[in-house]
Protein backbone atom coordinates (compact mmCIF):
# COMPACT_ATOMS: atom_id res chain seq x y z
CA UNK A 1 0.00 0.00 0.00
CA UNK A 2 2.88 2.39 0.71
CA UNK A 3 4.08 2.36 -2.91
CA UNK A 4 0.56 3.00 -4.20
CA UNK A 5 0.20 5.90 -1.80
CA UNK A 6 3.40 7.67 -2.85
CA UNK A 7 2.51 7.20 -6.53
CA UNK A 8 -0.93 8.67 -5.75
CA UNK A 9 0.72 11.68 -4.12
CA UNK A 10 2.75 12.09 -7.33
CA UNK A 11 -0.45 12.11 -9.40
CA UNK A 12 -0.41 8.51 -10.66
CA UNK A 13 -3.75 6.70 -10.42
CA UNK A 14 -4.04 3.07 -9.37
CA UNK A 15 -5.25 2.12 -12.85
CA UNK A 16 -2.15 3.62 -14.50
CA UNK A 17 0.17 2.11 -11.89
CA UNK A 18 -1.39 -1.35 -12.26
CA UNK A 19 -1.08 -1.13 -16.06
CA UNK A 20 2.60 -0.19 -15.72
CA UNK A 21 3.30 -2.95 -13.20
CA UNK A 22 1.90 -5.57 -15.56
CA UNK A 23 4.16 -4.34 -18.37
CA UNK A 24 7.19 -4.21 -16.07
CA UNK A 25 6.67 -7.81 -14.95
CA UNK A 26 7.19 -8.98 -18.56
CA UNK A 27 10.55 -7.18 -18.90
CA UNK A 28 12.71 -8.75 -16.20
CA UNK A 29 14.72 -10.93 -18.60
CA UNK A 30 15.42 -7.93 -20.85
CA UNK A 31 16.47 -5.89 -17.84
CA UNK A 32 18.90 -8.61 -16.76
CA UNK A 33 20.57 -8.51 -20.19
CA UNK A 34 20.91 -4.72 -19.91
CA UNK A 35 22.56 -5.12 -16.51
CA UNK A 36 25.09 -7.55 -18.04
CA UNK A 37 26.07 -4.97 -20.67
CA UNK A 38 26.39 -2.31 -17.96
CA UNK A 39 28.65 -4.61 -15.94
CA UNK A 40 30.97 -5.15 -18.92
CA UNK A 41 31.17 -1.43 -19.68
CA UNK A 42 31.67 -0.57 -16.03
CA UNK A 43 34.66 -2.90 -15.85
CA UNK A 44 36.02 -1.49 -19.12
CA UNK A 45 36.04 2.03 -17.65
CA UNK A 46 37.57 0.91 -14.36
CA UNK A 47 40.32 -0.82 -16.34
CA UNK A 48 40.96 2.37 -18.33
CA UNK A 49 41.16 4.44 -15.13
CA UNK A 50 43.55 1.99 -13.51
CA UNK A 51 45.72 1.70 -16.60
CA UNK A 52 46.13 5.49 -16.74
CA UNK A 53 46.84 5.75 -13.00
CA UNK A 54 43.99 8.07 -12.05
CA UNK A 55 44.61 9.55 -8.59
CA UNK A 56 43.20 12.31 -6.37
CA UNK A 57 45.47 14.95 -7.95
CA UNK A 58 43.47 14.51 -11.18
CA UNK A 59 40.63 16.44 -9.51
CA UNK A 60 42.68 19.56 -8.74
CA UNK A 61 41.48 22.94 -9.94
CA UNK A 62 43.27 24.45 -12.94
CA UNK A 63 42.74 27.95 -14.35
CA UNK A 64 44.25 30.43 -16.78
CA UNK A 65 46.07 28.81 -19.67
CA UNK A 66 45.73 25.35 -18.18
CA UNK A 67 49.33 24.39 -18.89
CA UNK A 68 50.20 21.00 -17.41
CA UNK A 69 46.61 20.29 -16.34
CA UNK A 70 47.32 16.72 -15.24
CA UNK A 71 43.68 15.82 -14.59
CA UNK A 72 42.58 16.97 -18.03
CA UNK A 73 45.38 15.15 -19.83
CA UNK A 74 44.81 11.94 -17.85
CA UNK A 75 41.06 12.03 -18.52
CA UNK A 76 41.74 12.28 -22.24
CA UNK A 77 43.96 9.22 -21.96
CA UNK A 78 41.15 7.41 -20.09
CA UNK A 79 38.71 8.21 -22.92
CA UNK A 80 41.22 7.07 -25.55
CA UNK A 81 41.74 3.78 -23.69
CA UNK A 82 38.00 3.22 -23.23
CA UNK A 83 37.18 3.96 -26.86
CA UNK A 84 40.35 2.17 -28.04
CA UNK A 85 41.60 5.17 -30.01
CA UNK A 86 44.98 6.84 -30.43
CA UNK A 87 43.90 10.12 -28.84
CA UNK A 88 40.95 12.04 -27.40
CA UNK A 89 39.88 15.62 -26.76
CA UNK A 90 37.60 15.97 -23.69
CA UNK A 91 36.99 19.57 -22.66
CA UNK A 92 34.51 21.78 -20.78
CA UNK A 93 35.18 24.37 -23.50
CA UNK A 94 33.16 22.13 -25.88
CA UNK A 95 29.66 23.37 -25.12
CA UNK A 96 27.47 20.62 -26.59
CA UNK A 97 27.30 17.75 -29.08
CA UNK A 98 26.68 20.08 -32.02
CA UNK A 99 29.76 22.06 -31.06
CA UNK A 100 31.87 18.88 -30.85
CA UNK A 101 30.67 17.79 -34.29
CA UNK A 102 31.31 21.25 -35.72
CA UNK A 103 34.88 21.19 -34.37
CA UNK A 104 35.53 17.73 -35.83
CA UNK A 105 34.21 18.75 -39.25
CA UNK A 106 35.75 22.21 -39.56
CA UNK A 107 39.09 20.93 -38.26
CA UNK A 108 39.40 18.24 -40.90
CA UNK A 109 37.75 19.72 -43.99
CA UNK A 110 39.15 22.39 -46.27
CA UNK A 111 37.96 24.51 -49.19
CA UNK A 112 37.07 22.23 -52.10
CA UNK A 113 36.49 19.16 -49.94
CA UNK A 114 33.18 17.33 -49.90
CA UNK A 115 31.30 16.03 -46.86
CA UNK A 116 29.11 12.95 -47.45
CA UNK A 117 26.28 11.64 -45.31
CA UNK A 118 25.39 8.08 -46.37
CA UNK A 119 22.54 7.95 -43.83
CA UNK A 120 20.27 10.64 -45.23
CA UNK A 121 19.39 13.90 -43.54
CA UNK A 122 21.43 14.82 -40.44
CA UNK A 123 20.00 16.02 -37.13
CA UNK A 124 18.37 19.46 -37.36
CA UNK A 125 21.08 21.40 -35.52
CA UNK A 126 23.78 20.09 -37.88
CA UNK A 127 22.01 21.51 -40.93
CA UNK A 128 23.27 25.01 -40.15
CA UNK A 129 26.77 23.73 -39.37
CA UNK A 130 26.90 22.14 -42.82
CA UNK A 131 25.07 24.95 -44.60
CA UNK A 132 22.00 23.00 -45.70
CA UNK A 133 20.18 25.88 -44.04
CA UNK A 134 22.02 29.17 -44.36
CA UNK A 135 23.98 30.21 -41.28
CA UNK A 136 26.99 32.31 -40.35
CA UNK A 137 30.21 30.31 -40.28
CA UNK A 138 28.83 27.20 -41.97
CA UNK A 139 31.00 24.75 -43.89
CA UNK A 140 29.35 25.98 -47.08
CA UNK A 141 30.63 29.52 -46.42
CA UNK A 142 34.15 28.10 -46.34
CA UNK A 143 33.77 26.26 -49.64
CA UNK A 144 33.03 22.77 -48.34
CA UNK A 145 30.35 21.03 -50.39
CA UNK A 146 27.84 18.53 -49.06
CA UNK A 147 26.14 15.46 -50.46
CA UNK A 148 23.77 12.98 -48.86
CA UNK A 149 22.53 9.56 -49.88
CA UNK A 150 18.94 8.80 -48.97
CA UNK A 151 18.20 5.66 -47.05
CA UNK A 152 16.24 2.77 -48.50
CA UNK A 153 12.58 2.36 -47.59
CA UNK A 154 13.48 0.07 -44.69
CA UNK A 155 15.67 2.82 -43.18
CA UNK A 156 18.98 1.14 -43.98
CA UNK A 157 21.91 1.92 -46.23
CA UNK A 158 21.70 2.09 -50.03
CA UNK A 159 25.15 0.70 -50.77
CA UNK A 160 24.88 1.10 -54.56
CA UNK A 161 23.97 4.78 -54.23
CA UNK A 162 26.74 5.33 -51.68
CA UNK A 163 29.34 3.87 -54.05
CA UNK A 164 28.14 6.21 -56.82
CA UNK A 165 28.12 9.23 -54.50
CA UNK A 166 31.75 8.91 -53.41
CA UNK A 167 33.90 11.10 -55.66
CA UNK A 168 37.45 12.45 -55.79
CA UNK A 169 36.24 15.46 -53.78
CA UNK A 170 34.84 13.36 -50.96
CA UNK A 171 37.05 13.79 -47.89
CA UNK A 172 34.94 12.92 -44.85
CA UNK A 173 31.92 10.68 -44.30
CA UNK A 174 29.64 11.47 -41.37
CA UNK A 175 27.47 8.69 -39.91
CA UNK A 176 24.77 9.58 -37.42
CA UNK A 177 24.19 6.64 -35.10
CA UNK A 178 20.93 7.82 -33.53
CA UNK A 179 17.73 8.54 -35.42
CA UNK A 180 17.30 12.19 -34.38
CA UNK A 181 13.84 13.47 -35.37
CA UNK A 182 13.46 10.82 -38.06
CA UNK A 183 11.48 7.61 -38.34
CA UNK A 184 14.48 5.49 -39.33
CA UNK A 185 16.11 2.96 -36.99
CA UNK A 186 19.13 3.84 -34.90
CA UNK A 187 22.12 1.81 -36.06
CA UNK A 188 23.99 -0.89 -34.20
CA UNK A 189 27.76 -0.81 -33.91
CA UNK A 190 27.88 -3.90 -36.14
CA UNK A 191 25.84 -2.14 -38.85
CA UNK A 192 28.03 0.95 -38.62
CA UNK A 193 31.12 -1.25 -38.89
CA UNK A 194 29.80 -2.86 -42.07
CA UNK A 195 29.13 0.58 -43.59
CA UNK A 196 32.61 1.83 -42.69
CA UNK A 197 34.22 -1.30 -44.16
CA UNK A 198 32.28 -0.76 -47.40
CA UNK A 199 33.39 2.89 -47.60
CA UNK A 200 37.03 2.09 -46.78
CA UNK A 201 37.06 -0.60 -49.45
CA UNK A 202 36.21 2.09 -52.02
CA UNK A 203 38.73 4.59 -50.64
CA UNK A 204 40.82 3.75 -47.54
CA UNK A 205 41.80 7.41 -47.15
CA UNK A 206 38.27 8.62 -46.49
CA UNK A 207 37.73 9.83 -42.93
CA UNK A 208 34.76 8.12 -41.28
CA UNK A 209 33.29 10.10 -38.40
CA UNK A 210 30.45 8.77 -36.23
CA UNK A 211 28.08 11.03 -34.34
CA UNK A 212 27.92 8.81 -31.26
CA UNK A 213 25.44 10.95 -29.30
CA UNK A 214 22.95 8.88 -27.26
CA UNK A 215 24.75 5.63 -28.15
CA UNK A 216 27.69 5.36 -25.75
CA UNK A 217 27.65 2.24 -23.54
CA UNK A 218 24.37 0.94 -24.93
CA UNK A 219 26.37 -1.95 -26.40
CA UNK A 220 29.67 -3.50 -25.33
CA UNK A 221 31.42 -2.06 -28.40
CA UNK A 222 31.71 1.49 -29.75
CA UNK A 223 32.04 2.61 -33.39
CA UNK A 224 35.76 3.18 -32.82
CA UNK A 225 36.06 -0.58 -32.29
CA UNK A 226 34.83 -1.20 -35.86
CA UNK A 227 36.87 1.26 -37.90
CA UNK A 228 35.54 4.76 -37.14
CA UNK A 229 38.33 7.33 -37.44
CA UNK A 230 36.52 9.70 -35.04
CA UNK A 231 33.67 9.26 -32.57
CA UNK A 232 32.02 12.38 -31.24
CA UNK A 233 29.61 13.07 -28.41
CA UNK A 234 28.34 15.29 -25.61
CA UNK A 235 29.11 14.94 -21.91
CA UNK A 236 25.59 16.03 -20.93
CA UNK A 237 24.41 12.88 -22.66
CA UNK A 238 25.57 9.32 -21.94
CA UNK A 239 29.28 9.62 -21.05
CA UNK A 240 28.78 12.39 -18.48
CA UNK A 241 26.70 10.07 -16.33
CA UNK A 242 24.46 12.95 -15.26
CA UNK A 243 27.27 14.65 -13.32
CA UNK A 244 29.19 16.49 -16.05
CA UNK A 245 27.88 20.09 -16.06
CA UNK A 246 29.06 20.80 -19.62
CA UNK A 247 31.48 19.41 -22.19
CA UNK A 248 32.01 17.22 -25.18
CA UNK A 249 34.49 14.67 -26.49
CA UNK A 250 36.12 13.67 -29.77
CA UNK A 251 38.11 10.42 -29.78
CA UNK A 252 40.00 8.95 -32.69
CA UNK A 253 43.09 8.95 -34.86
CA UNK A 254 45.96 11.05 -33.50
CA UNK A 255 46.32 13.43 -36.46
CA UNK A 256 42.57 14.09 -36.65
CA UNK A 257 42.30 14.83 -32.92
CA UNK A 258 45.32 17.11 -33.14
CA UNK A 259 43.52 19.05 -35.87
CA UNK A 260 40.46 19.27 -33.62
CA UNK A 261 42.54 20.64 -30.74
CA UNK A 262 43.95 23.39 -32.94
CA UNK A 263 40.43 24.26 -34.10
CA UNK A 264 39.09 24.33 -30.53
CA UNK A 265 41.85 26.61 -29.22
CA UNK A 266 44.17 28.21 -31.76
CA UNK A 267 46.85 27.48 -34.31
CA UNK A 268 50.07 26.94 -32.39
CA UNK A 269 48.29 26.12 -29.12
CA UNK A 270 46.24 22.96 -29.62
CA UNK A 271 45.86 20.67 -26.61
CA UNK A 272 48.34 22.59 -24.48
CA UNK A 273 45.81 25.18 -23.30
CA UNK A 274 42.31 24.98 -21.90
CA UNK A 275 41.96 24.71 -18.11
CA UNK A 276 39.60 22.21 -16.50
CA UNK A 277 38.16 24.90 -14.17
CA UNK A 278 37.27 22.56 -11.33
CA UNK A 279 35.00 20.16 -13.25
CA UNK A 280 37.38 17.21 -13.36
CA UNK A 281 35.86 15.25 -10.47
CA UNK A 282 32.42 15.51 -12.11
CA UNK A 283 33.90 14.43 -15.45
CA UNK A 284 35.69 11.42 -13.97
CA UNK A 285 32.89 10.35 -11.65
CA UNK A 286 30.24 10.86 -14.31
CA UNK A 287 32.21 8.73 -16.76
CA UNK A 288 32.61 6.07 -14.06
CA UNK A 289 28.84 6.03 -13.44
CA UNK A 290 27.87 6.26 -17.12
CA UNK A 291 27.32 2.53 -17.82
CA UNK A 292 24.81 2.10 -14.99
CA UNK A 293 23.11 5.41 -15.74
CA UNK A 294 22.80 4.42 -19.41
CA UNK A 295 21.37 1.05 -18.33
CA UNK A 296 18.68 2.86 -16.32
CA UNK A 297 17.84 5.02 -19.34
CA UNK A 298 17.55 1.98 -21.62
CA UNK A 299 15.19 0.28 -19.16
CA UNK A 300 13.00 3.38 -19.23
CA UNK A 301 13.04 3.42 -23.03
CA UNK A 302 12.04 -0.26 -23.25
CA UNK A 303 9.30 0.30 -20.67
CA UNK A 304 7.99 3.25 -22.71
CA UNK A 305 8.04 1.23 -25.93
CA UNK A 306 6.02 -1.59 -24.38
CA UNK A 307 3.55 0.74 -22.65
CA UNK A 308 2.70 2.72 -25.77
CA UNK A 309 2.85 -0.23 -28.15
CA UNK A 310 0.31 -1.98 -25.94
CA UNK A 311 -1.92 1.10 -26.31
CA UNK A 312 -1.76 0.90 -30.11
CA UNK A 313 0.78 3.60 -30.93
CA UNK A 314 3.65 3.20 -33.39
CA UNK A 315 6.96 3.12 -31.52
CA UNK A 316 10.55 3.07 -32.80
CA UNK A 317 12.19 0.81 -31.85
CA UNK A 318 9.40 -1.56 -30.88
CA UNK A 319 9.19 -3.24 -27.51
CA UNK A 320 11.17 -6.33 -28.58
CA UNK A 321 13.96 -4.95 -30.78
CA UNK A 322 17.57 -4.70 -29.63
CA UNK A 323 18.64 -1.23 -28.48
CA UNK A 324 21.36 0.88 -30.07
CA UNK A 325 20.74 4.22 -28.35
CA UNK A 326 18.73 5.54 -25.41
CA UNK A 327 16.05 7.30 -27.48
CA UNK A 328 12.49 6.02 -27.71
CA UNK A 329 10.22 7.50 -30.39
CA UNK A 330 6.45 7.37 -29.91
CA UNK A 331 4.23 8.56 -32.74
CA UNK A 332 1.20 10.09 -31.06
CA UNK A 333 -0.37 11.42 -34.26
CA UNK A 334 -1.43 14.87 -33.01
CA UNK A 335 0.21 18.02 -31.65
CA UNK A 336 -1.97 17.64 -28.55
CA UNK A 337 -0.52 14.20 -27.91
CA UNK A 338 3.09 15.40 -28.19
CA UNK A 339 2.41 18.36 -25.88
CA UNK A 340 0.58 16.25 -23.28
CA UNK A 341 3.35 13.62 -23.25
CA UNK A 342 6.05 16.24 -22.68
CA UNK A 343 4.03 17.96 -19.98
CA UNK A 344 3.69 14.61 -18.20
CA UNK A 345 7.46 14.11 -18.30
CA UNK A 346 8.01 17.61 -16.93
CA UNK A 347 5.54 16.92 -14.13
CA UNK A 348 7.68 13.97 -13.00
CA UNK A 349 10.89 16.01 -12.76
CA UNK A 350 12.79 16.74 -9.53
CA UNK A 351 13.55 20.25 -10.80
CA UNK A 352 10.97 22.65 -12.30
CA UNK A 353 8.17 20.09 -12.01
CA UNK A 354 5.66 22.94 -11.72
CA UNK A 355 6.66 24.41 -15.12
CA UNK A 356 4.41 23.76 -18.12
CA UNK A 357 6.46 23.27 -21.32
CA UNK A 358 5.04 24.71 -24.54
CA UNK A 359 6.23 24.58 -28.18
CA UNK A 360 8.55 27.41 -29.25
CA UNK A 361 10.84 28.44 -32.10
CA UNK A 362 14.04 27.01 -30.66
CA UNK A 363 17.34 28.12 -32.30
CA UNK A 364 18.75 25.55 -34.72
CA UNK A 365 15.41 23.88 -35.55
CA UNK A 366 13.24 24.37 -38.62
CA UNK A 367 9.88 24.00 -36.82
CA UNK A 368 8.55 24.70 -33.35
CA UNK A 369 9.86 22.24 -30.78
CA UNK A 370 8.60 21.33 -27.33
CA UNK A 371 11.13 20.21 -24.75
CA UNK A 372 10.56 18.77 -21.28
CA UNK A 373 13.58 18.53 -19.02
CA UNK A 374 13.43 19.23 -15.32
CA UNK A 375 17.13 18.53 -15.02
CA UNK A 376 19.96 19.27 -12.61
CA UNK A 377 22.06 20.25 -15.65
CA UNK A 378 20.34 22.48 -18.20
CA UNK A 379 19.66 20.56 -21.41
CA UNK A 380 21.03 17.30 -20.05
CA UNK A 381 19.33 14.58 -22.09
CA UNK A 382 20.81 11.72 -20.08
CA UNK A 383 18.43 13.01 -17.42
CA UNK A 384 14.71 12.29 -17.81
CA UNK A 385 13.60 14.34 -20.79
CA UNK A 386 11.37 14.35 -23.85
CA UNK A 387 11.08 16.56 -26.88
CA UNK A 388 9.67 16.65 -30.36
CA UNK A 389 9.02 18.92 -33.33
CA UNK A 390 5.44 20.07 -33.81
CA UNK A 391 5.11 18.64 -37.30
CA UNK A 392 3.88 15.34 -38.84
CA UNK A 393 4.07 12.51 -37.89
CA UNK A 394 3.90 14.19 -34.46
CA UNK A 395 6.40 11.96 -32.79
CA UNK A 396 7.80 12.51 -29.34
CA UNK A 397 11.32 11.43 -28.44
CA UNK A 398 11.84 10.22 -24.88
CA UNK A 399 15.27 9.66 -23.39
CA UNK A 400 17.24 9.56 -20.19
CA UNK A 401 16.51 8.94 -16.55
CA UNK A 402 19.44 8.75 -14.15
CA UNK A 403 17.67 5.94 -12.29
CA UNK A 404 15.18 3.30 -13.39
CA UNK A 405 12.54 4.36 -10.79
CA UNK A 406 12.62 7.91 -12.14
CA UNK A 407 12.29 6.69 -15.73
CA UNK A 408 9.33 4.56 -14.71
CA UNK A 409 7.64 7.49 -12.95
CA UNK A 410 8.18 9.69 -16.00
CA UNK A 411 6.48 7.26 -18.37
CA UNK A 412 3.57 6.68 -16.00
CA UNK A 413 3.22 10.44 -15.63
CA UNK A 414 3.17 10.93 -19.41
CA UNK A 415 0.43 8.31 -19.69
CA UNK A 416 -1.54 9.92 -16.88
CA UNK A 417 -1.41 13.29 -18.67
CA UNK A 418 -2.51 11.74 -21.99
CA UNK A 419 -5.48 10.15 -20.24
CA UNK A 420 -6.37 13.48 -18.61
CA UNK A 421 -6.27 15.22 -22.01
CA UNK A 422 -8.46 12.53 -23.57
CA UNK A 423 -5.78 11.31 -25.98
CA UNK A 424 -5.59 7.83 -24.40
CA UNK A 425 -8.15 5.60 -22.74
CA UNK A 426 -7.23 2.57 -20.65
CA UNK A 427 -9.62 -0.29 -21.43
Amino acid sequence: MRIEQIYKELGISKAVLDFGQKIEATLQERFADIDNIAEYNQLKIIHAMQKNRVDASCFNYASGYGYNDYGRDTLEAVYATTFRTESALVRPQITCGTHALSIALTANLRHGDELLSPVGKPYDTLEEVIGIRSSKGSLAEYGVSYKQVELKEDGFFDYDAIAKAISKKTKLVTIQRSKGYQTRPSYSVKQIGALIAFIKNINPKLICMVDNCYGEFVETMEPSDVGADMVVGSLIKNPGGGLAPVGGYIAGRFDLIENCAYRLTSAGLGKEVGPSLGVMQSFYQGFFLAPTVVAAAIKGAIFAANIYEQLGFSVIPNGRESRHDIIQAVHLGTPEGVIAFCQGIQGAAPVDSYVTPEPWAMPGYESEVIMAAGAFVQGSSIELSADGPIKPPYGVYFQGGLTWPHGKLGILSSLQRLIKKGVVTLS
